[in-house]
């Protein structure tokens, strides 16, 4: 998932994820807990409560099957919620769905929802909310950048999931193969229901407005006034309403990091997801500033379909340049890991003991800066730009905030270093994402969040036409590779496939993996029942602040 921070990596020390199993249909799967066994449930009192917090700027959009952004999901995960939801560990557990059961060879599911399930409205909730919901995720009309997201599922080739609703509350689905992280799929933000007659009255703007936007999670929304804030009141009618704390949420929309800072400091909000980079060596000692675990890469769009781009030999060349020590110790300053590939590390690979880093290695060593920038050297030159005579001045853009600006800078120092000049070029965020998404940029800053614990969630967005493929790259044979690794259940097959497609993404070097992120974000001692997912989403459900 496109995520809009600076600072936000995994540490080297953060555990191998070991929920990439090969037995996902094992009986040993057959139902999920009852949600009011696995949800917390707290006493909100009698006093009405809010929090105020900053998790990102205006989002670009808030349909649950249109958002590609981590702040976007944030808010989508108040208003909605799947057939699982995710714990504070990241692990799937019973959301709409109360229990399910998994077929012998892993392809069958059958999801059993939640007696009396609600709309905020107050109207009936269904299974075939969610057949209609995930057809609609996949329709061309809808252009969705998600929608290969439900390739798992049988019926997707042919543009109609095989996905049926048996009755009201009896949702079966059928997969192509069997999909180890297919309840986690369950429980991201792209698989939740809409509301049939509220989406089809207003295609473009039923998110725009509280009074049709009908979700199905512990709350709603009551105000959006744009550039300024969303207000979320605590829905009633969700089916764990009494576990849900604070009656209303107020997120505050604020794109300049410093002015986050400025706002947290005088208690106008008790947390925020960001921090100005010239601030950390300050801030770190402080209790309430936390770096956690995160599944993610900052790194760079190269466009190749742009006529300088389109040259791999100058895509090494700027890719090999890079002095990521100088960025990770001096810019970003939060303990992320160079990078020397895109996958990053804390996943596992068909060995659960094997990190899929480990066993795949770098694609170029990324802390010998003085031989990598040779080697960047010989390849401009074989590109037919000798110390960069003869190359157009190229433009970087990025996002605003402090540290992307200050890695702006850094890699234009660099690249001029071989003789590459680039302009900078800043944006706001909503505007950033649907400029790279339509590939009207040279080289961009970008970044990505694993969606769930499977290395195929930072492979498949390459695939021809995808809709998070920003690079507008193409090519034949990792489009096979990605085919055959989600035809697969055998885990040996996948990983070595994966390994496969990742090579080829540094054979032709479409992207430049910059570091390996770790989360910053500050939030008040006093905060309760607050927590923060590897996958970036922010949990405000269960959250208090204490007197």
């Amino acid at each position: 998932m496109k995520n809009k921070k600076l600072v936000c990596t995994l540490l080297a020390s953060v555990m191998i994820v070991s929920t990439i199993l090969t037995g996902c249909g094992n009986d040993s799967q057959g139902s999920a807990t009852n949600g009011t066994e696995t949800t917390p449930v707290a006493d909100s009192g009698d006093a009405a409560t809010e929090l105020a917090v900053v998790v990102g700027p205006e989002p670009d959009t808030i349909d649950p099957a249109l958002n590609s952004t981590v702040d976007g999901g944030t808010y989508i995960v108040h208003a909605f919620e799947g057939l699982m939801s995710l714990d504070e560990n990241a692990q799937p557990i019973a959301g709409q769905a109360e229990s399910y059961e998994v077929s012998e060879d892993g392809l069958t599911y059958t999801f059993h929802l939640r007696d009396g399930l609600k709309w905020s409205d107050g109207s009936d909730l269904t299974a075939s909310d969610f057949v209609y919901s995930w057809n609609r995720a996949i329709a061309p009309e809808t252009a969705a950048d998600y929608e290969y997201m439900f390739d798992c599922i049988d019926g997707y080739t042919d543009g109609e999931l095989n996905v049926v609703a048996e009755d009201d509350q009896t949702l079966v689905v059928q997969l192509v193969s069997a999909t180890p992280y297919f309840l986690e799929l369950c429980a991201f933000p792209a698989y939740a229901p809409v509301k049939q007659e509220v989406v089809e009255a207003n295609p473009d703007g039923w998110t725009q407005d509280p009074a049709t936007y009908i979700g199905n999670g512990p709350y709603r929304m009551t105000a959006w006034e744009h550039s300024s804030y969303i207000l979320m009141e605590k829905n009633p009618n969700y089916w764990n309403a009494d576990a849900v704390v604070s009656d209303t949420i107020r997120f505050m929309l604020m794109e300049d990091d410093s002015a986050q800072l400025a706002a947290y400091e005088t208690g106008d909000v008790i947390m925020i997801d960001s921090v100005p980079t010239d601030e950390i060596p300050v801030l770190e000692s402080r209790s309430d500033y936390h770096v956690i675990g995160q599944l993610g890469t900052y790194y760079i769009s190269f466009n190749t379909q742009d006529e300088i781009m389109s040259n791999p030999l100058v895509r090494k060349a700027l890719t090999l340049a890079i002095d990521r020590t100088y960025i990770v110790e001096e810019i970003a300053q939060a303990g992320q890991e160079e990078a020397g590939a895109f996958v990053p590390t804390g996943l596992s690979d068909a060995d659960p003991t094997q990190e899929f880093r480990t066993v795949g290695g770098n694609y170029y060593d990324p802390y010998d800066y003085e031989g990598n920038l040779e080697l960047a050297k010989e390849a401009l030159a074989e590109a037919g730009y000798p110390d960069g005579e003869g190359l157009p001045t190229l433009e970087y853009i990025y996002n605003e905030s402090s540290g992307n600006q200050m890695i702006a800078e850094a890699l234009q120092n660099m690249w001029a270093q071989i003789g590459v000049n680039v302009e900078l070029s800043s944006q706001e965020w909503a505007t950033f994402v649907n400029t790279r998404k339509e590939g009207d940029y040279q080289i961009a800053r970008n970044a990505w969040l694993g969606d769930y614990n499977d290395p195929i969630s930072f492979l498949d967005m390459w695939v021809t036409d995808g809709g998070n493929n920003d690079a507008q790259w193409s090519n034949a044979e990792y489009d096979q590779l990605i085919a055959d690794v989600k035809a697969s259940s055998d885990a040996t097959e996948r990983m070595e496939k994966m390994h496969q497609a990742e090579n080829l993404i540094f054979n032709e070097w479409i992207l430049s993996p910059i570091y390996f992120y770790t989360d910053i974000y500050m939030i008040n001692d006093n905060v309760e029942g607050f927590y923060a997912s590897k996958l970036g989403f922010k949990y405000f459900m269960y959250a208090s602040v204490a007197e």
